[in-house]
């Protein structure tokens, strides 16, 4: 059984991968916080099933739970940062304002 979970564990991290890809390189902001936000959703499935590898579940649900409860604060709040500044656009990996792409 724990070559099954180990198994879904290294799926789990390939597709991490792919989000992480989406994170990077998304065309704008929504994009890249929408990978991030797949990432931790990811590692909180990831962290109970480390959980149940090590057979202690009890103390991997509460980190897991942690983790969940900031990866949502922080993507509330990264997509209301953005919702009020709507003219930031990505550059590469970083921001700039679209006044300084008109000088």
């Amino acid at each position: 059984m724990d070559a099954f979970f180990l198994g879904i564990a290294v799926t789990l991290c390939l597709m991490m991968l792919l989000a992480l890809y989406r994170a990077i390189s998304g065309p704008t902001a929504i994009d890249r916080i929408m990978g991030v936000n797949v990432i931790g959703t990811k590692t909180t499935i990831l962290l109970v099933l480390i959980g149940t590898l090590y057979h202690r579940v009890d103390m991997f649900v509460d980190i897991a739970l942690a983790y969940a409860l900031l990866n949502f604060i922080v993507t509330i709040g990264a997509s209301r940062y953005f919702q009020h500044h709507k003219n930031l656009q990505p550059r590469g990996y970083g921001f700039r304002f679209k006044a300084e792409e008109d000088k």
